[in-house]
């Protein structure tokens, strides 16, 4: 191909999604935008401080971009959210538990219009993996649950909802990610299971939502059955066999980021992103640093010069990329739903809630302790936990709450607590499973599973189960105490009837 080096970068800059510091756009990403012909960016929570600080952010992105800009941001529910100050939606297993199509329509629709008002209009939910694995360090409550059939109707129902308000969902992690016990932002996990398996769980809400979902999203992770060498960002067995050919699909293939520990530190961003487009990805999510990206566009140059990847191959999917931008253009809204958006999310949360072992209410106004972690903390993909005083806030107008806060689990001695009749609450606000420790040893009168359900089967003790921390999840929290409220959710995983 002889078209100069510009060019074929600029060819490049339009198959990559890239994500930059800061909470404006500097002349140099203005310029690296530009120079390159990117049309699509991520931005995450260190990007954002407030709505007019977003909404100037996303406008100056579009006239950087172009009519074509992809937008995109990571708003699921539950944790994992990045703009915190639109009303919170419930984690996806949150409405798993409330078992409402309906609800999670109008979840997703909500959810929607506050992102398409902020400047977006590419959201990378809702999560399609299945959770059956209660190991599992970076799922757990985001899956709708471990029906394949169930999980699937339910996140269809929230992808119609935003569908309906013109932001394209993008189902994740394809072919899933749910039966892993490795976080593959840190190490490269594998599903070995045989075809039909696959088939009849981890594929079939994929296989559902193939005919209507926008765009959908891999999973660095390593299928045996079907490939054994290649994880399935970078699987043509996968990508182009099963999805496009097999499936039929026609949206966007997009990679999951290609920063992450199982592909960065694995294959070198350059030519993992040449074998993720070489297998049937449309765009690489190049969300390293500028020396990554440049990398990653040097080596799409180079692929498409020297053939390895063909114009012909180039043009299919700069035309799936260029129908998804004309199809959800990226003009913001006026948004004027903020109450009555509040008000579908609170009722996620109500509805969500989930008891496990038929916990007891203090009495009103009884003397209560209550135990919490000292820091609030991220996994890197959600956002860091509730803090503990805001956690005792919350229940101090039902009750006397004597705050105490630990460090680290495993050294924490439950049994120091003072033997003083206090009712003893355990709040958990973080991901992190309790280790041998605290299992043996932790006996609160109510434990208050304020993240990973998971945690509810780590403690001796009666739980309630939010699915999330977000202030909705903390008010239903304080209904329940109050009596107002029953937690009439059931936990659509197994393992904990």
């Amino acid at each position: 191909m002889n078209q100069p080096p510009n060019a074929l970068r600029k060819l490049a800059g339009q198959l990559i999604m890239i994500r930059f510091p800061g909470t404006e756009l500097d002349a140099a990403t203005a310029r690296f935008l530009e120079e390159n012909g990117i049309r699509a960016v991520c931005l995450f929570r260190g990007n954002m401080t407030d709505q007019a600080q977003l909404s100037k952010l996303t406008a100056d992105l579009r006239a950087v971009l172009g009519p074509e800009a992809l937008i995109a941001i990571d708003q699921e529910g539950g944790a994992v959210v990045r703009s915190t100050w639109v009303p919170a939606p419930p984690a996806a297993m949150g409405l798993g538990a409330a078992d409402d199509t309906g609800l999670a329509h109008r979840t997703g629709a909500a959810v929607a219009r506050a992102v398409k008002a902020l400047g977006f209009n590419w959201n990378f939910a809702p999560v399609l993996d299945l959770n059956n694995n209660p190991h599992n360090p970076v799922i757990a409550e985001r899956s709708f649950g471990a029906d394949p059939q169930r999980a699937a109707q339910l996140a269809m129902a929230w992808m119609a909802g935003s569908e309906e308000e013109g932001v394209a969902c993008c189902v994740k992690h394809f072919p899933g990610h749910g039966d892993t016990s490795v976080d593959s932002h840190r190490d490269l996990p594998t599903v070995d299971k045989p075809r039909a398996e696959l088939e009849a769980f981890e594929f079939a809400p994929f296989r559902a939502a193939a005919p209507v979902a926008p765009a959908v999203m891999t999973a660095h992770i390593v299928y045996p059955a079907i490939d054994a060498a290649n994880p399935a960002t970078m699987s043509p067995a996968i990508l182009d066999g099963i999805l496009r050919r097999e499936w039929n699909y026609g949206g966007v293939i997009i990679t999951d980021g290609m920063d992450m520990h199982a592909i960065a530190g694995r294959y070198g961003a350059g030519n993992a992103a040449v074998r993720a487009l070489a297998a049937g990805a449309d765009m690489v999510m190049a969300l390293g640093t500028p020396q990554t990206q440049d990398e990653t566009l040097d080596a799409i140059a180079q692929a498409i010069a020297d053939g390895t990847i063909s114009r012909a191959q180039v043009d299919e999917r700069l035309a799936r990329l260029s129908a998804l931008a004309a199809k959800y253009p990226c003009a913001p809204r006026e948004y004027t739903e903020d109450a009555a958006d509040r008000a579908v999310m609170a009722e996620g949360w109500r509805r969500a809630l989930t008891s496990r072992g038929a916990p007891r209410r203090p009495a009103a106004g009884a003397k209560v302790r209550l135990v919490v972690r000292q820091d609030v903390v991220s996994d890197g993909v959600s956002e860091a936990g509730v803090p503990a005083a805001r956690v005792a806030d919350a229940l101090r107008h039902l009750h006397d709450v004597e705050l105490v806060t630990f460090a680290d689990a495993e050294s924490f001695d439950w049994s120091a607590l003072p033997a003083d009749g206090r009712y003893t609450i355990l709040a958990s606000t973080s991901r992190l499973r309790y280790g041998p420790h605290a299992r043996a040893t932790w006996r609160p009168d109510l434990h208050v599973a304020l993240w990973n359900p998971y945690q509810a089967l780590d403690i001796d003790a009666p739980a309630l189960m939010t699915y999330g921390f977000a202030a909705p999840a903390l008010e239903a929290v304080a209904a329940w105490l109050a009596g107002e409220l029953e937690a009439a959710g059931t936990c659509p995983v197994p393992g904990f009837a």
